[in-house]
C-alpha cells in the first residue's frame, strides 16, 4: 500500500501537472475509439504494451477476457460491451489473452480448482476453447497446448460475442471491427487472428 501511495503522490506532483490540460478535457467525457478485453492478470498493463494515454482504451478486464453468450444472466462484463458499443460506439473491440494466463492452466488441470467455485463455474465460459483445439495440439507438450488453447479462447469468446444481436449488426454496418489478440509476456509481441488465413500472425513485423 505505501507504494501506491508513494505513487499517487509522484503522479499529483508530476504526472498530473504536466498534462492537466488533457485531463480537463478528459473531465468533460470520453470518447475512447476502442474496446479492450483483455484479462485481469497483473502483467497485462494496456496502456505500457500499446503506448496509449488516458482516454483512448475503454478497458474490460476479467479472468481468462471472457465474454459471455448472450442470453446468459446480465454481469459486468456484457454491460461493458454494450456500453461501449453502444453508447460510446467504438469502432473497434479487441479480446486479448495472453500467455501463462492462469485460466487456461486452470482448464488444462482442473483438479486444482477445489475450494474455488466461483472459478470452476467461470471456467464454464473458457470450456469451448477445447473444440477448437485440433487432436495434436490437445495431445501435445504443456507449453504448446498452453498457447493453443490461449488461442482458441480467444476465438472462442469471439464467437461468444457475435451471439449479441447489436454485435452483428453493428459489424453488418461496417461501425465496428472485431479483433482478436494474444500477446506474449516474454517476448512483448503481439499476434493477431487472421480469418482469412485461419491462424495467428504477428501484428508488427
Amino acid at each position: 500500500m505505501d507504494r501506491l501511495i508513494e505513487g499517487h503522490k509522484r503522479f499529483l506532483a508530476e504526472a498530473f501537472p504536466a498534462r492537466r490540460g488533457q485531463f480537463h478535457l478528459l473531465a468533460e467525457g470520453q470518447k475512447p475509439e476502442t474496446l479492450f478485453v483483455t484479462c485481469a492478470d497483473s502483467r497485462i498493463v494496456p496502456d505500457l504494451i500499446l503506448q496509449t494515454q488516458p482516454g483512448d482504451l475503454f478497458i474490460c478486464r476479467n479472468a481468462g477476457n471472457v465474454i459471455p453468450r448472450a442470453g446468459e444472466p446480465a454481469g459486468g462484463v456484457a454491460a461493458t460491451v454494450e456500453y461501449a458499443v453502444q453508447v460510446l460506439r467504438v469502432r473497434h473491440l479487441i479480446v486479448c489473452g495472453h500467455s501463462d494466463c492462469g485460466v487456461i492452466r486452470a482448464l488444462m488441470n482442473s483438479n486444482t480448482l477445489d475450494g474455488l467455485p466461483s472459478v470452476r463455474d467461470w471456467l464454464q465460459h473458457v470450456e469451448p476453447a477445447w473444440e477448437i483445439v485440433d487432436e495434436v495440439e490437445r495431445n501435445a507438450g504443456e507449453l504448446t497446448r498452453h498457447t493453443a488453447l490461449t488461442h482458441a479462447n480467444v476465438l472462442a469468446q469471439l464467437e461468444n460475442l457475435r451471439t449479441h444481436a447489436y454485435i452483428r449488426e453493428a459489424e453488418g454496418e461496417g461501425r465496428l471491427l472485431v479483433h482478436g489478440w494474444y500477446y506474449d509476456i516474454l517476448s512483448g509481441r503481439i499476434e493477431q487472428y487472421d480469418e482469412g488465413a485461419g491462424k495467428f500472425v504477428p501484428l508488427v513485423g
